[in-house]
Order: C-alpha cells, then structure tokens, then sequence
C-alpha cells in the first residue's frame, strides 16, 4: 500500500484546527440498547496516535465519550460507533443525529460482529428514504490517504464472508460509513489484545487514517 498524501487538501485540514485552537479527536457514541459501546477500548486512542504520526493532522490523544442527546455533541463532528450487540436510539437521538449528519457530521460504524442486525433497522429509522449501498473498491475511501486496491482489509473472519464497505449519502457527500465482516476496531486495538500480526494491524490502521482523511477533505 502506498501514500498518496494530497497537500492542498491537508491545508483544509490543519487550517480550521489551527483557527479553533482545538485537536481532531473522535467521538465515540454511548448508545442504548444494551450494546457494548465501549468494547475495544485501546482501538481510538492508537487510531489517533498513528494518525498523529503518519499525516499532519494535529490529533487529540484520547477519544471523547458522549451521548446524542449531550450538548457536546455539535462540537465533535467526526462520530464513531460500535459493539457486538443490540443499538437503540430513542425517537429524540434519531431527530438529532439525523439533523447533524445533514448538517455535515461523519459517522463511522464498525461492526465488532454481532451488531449488524440492530444497525441496519435504526439506520431505516434514522434514514427511512435513503438506502445502505455497498461502495466499489474504486470509491476514494480506499485511495485518498493509502492505497486499498482491494477494499477494506480483513482483520477477524467471523461468518468468513468478504468485508463490505457500505455508506449512506446525501447527495454525493458520505455521511456514514460502515465496515462490515472487518472489525477495524480490533485491528487498532493494542497488540496482546488480540494477538494480531503486524501487517494486519498496519492495513488496520491505514484504513482508519484513510477514513478520517476522506470524511475531512470529501
């Protein structure tokens, strides 16, 4: 896999950081439903450190925690969700994560197995009029940062089906992105967790720096 950093684009990056005065972080979402929403906890604070040493994105070096319904929220634009089990959203989250992706917010979505079931039925509430649609291995998610000819990386195998990057668009802007039959999310995490091979975990970390590259400069 090769760089292909664009450094006009990195200006659209490194420019509002510098004028807010704030860090990139990622803000994991706390949902309800009784899912684990905060499984892989070593995953965000890697992503963020490789992110910090592989581009020129001045990143945090923690995550931020936080509900839909906190006020924080409009603060934190780049979203990221994931588990193993059931996702609930109340009629109240839904009208406002609703309101933010069509305002220009990015939400990441890593099945960590077991939550695909419960995602898709809330992304129908949450977007009745817009389908999940897989994204070709051509799409420059896997091309913007490094170079994915393939797609998405397998990190774990579970049901042994290919991994599928699929999304939700308004217009032609990617508002969520779903990794599936991949676990990203276990790939960042720390070494002894799972017992990764390092390439694994390299293509793992590639792809992460690959979708916070995109959400920033699409």
């Amino acid at each position: 896999m090769n760089i292909k950093p664009n450094y006009f684009f990195s200006l659209l990056i490194v420019l509002p950081l510098l004028v807010t005065g704030q860090d990139f972080t990622i803000a994991r979402i706390h949902y309800g439903g009784g899912g684990d929403w905060y499984s892989d906890p070593s995953s965000l604070p890697n992503l963020l450190r490789y992110v910090n040493t592989q581009t020129n994105i001045n990143a945090a070096f923690e995550e931020v925690q936080l509900k839909i319904t906190d006020k924080e929220l409009y603060s934190h634009p780049y979203l990221y969700l994931t588990g193993h089990g059931n996702i609930r959203f109340t009629d109240k989250e839904i009208i406002r994560l609703r309101e933010f992706l069509l305002r220009g917010a990015f939400l990441h979505v890593d099945d960590n197995y077991g939550l695909d079931k419960s995602f898709r039925r809330e992304m129908s509430h949450l977007f009745p009029d817009r389908d999940l649609v897989e994204l070709h291995y051509d799409h420059p998610i896997f091309h913007c940062y490094f170079d994915f000819p393939d797609g998405l990386p397998k990190v774990h195998e579970h049901d042994n089906q290919p991994p599928q990057g699929l999304g939700i668009f308004n217009g032609e802007r990617l508002m969520v992105f779903y990794t599936y039959e991949c676990d990203l999310g276990d790939g960042w995490e720390d070494e002894e967790v799972h017992h990764d091979p390092g390439p694994i975990r390299e293509a793992a970390l590639r792809m992460g720096v690959n979708i916070i590259w995109y959400s920033l400069t699409q």
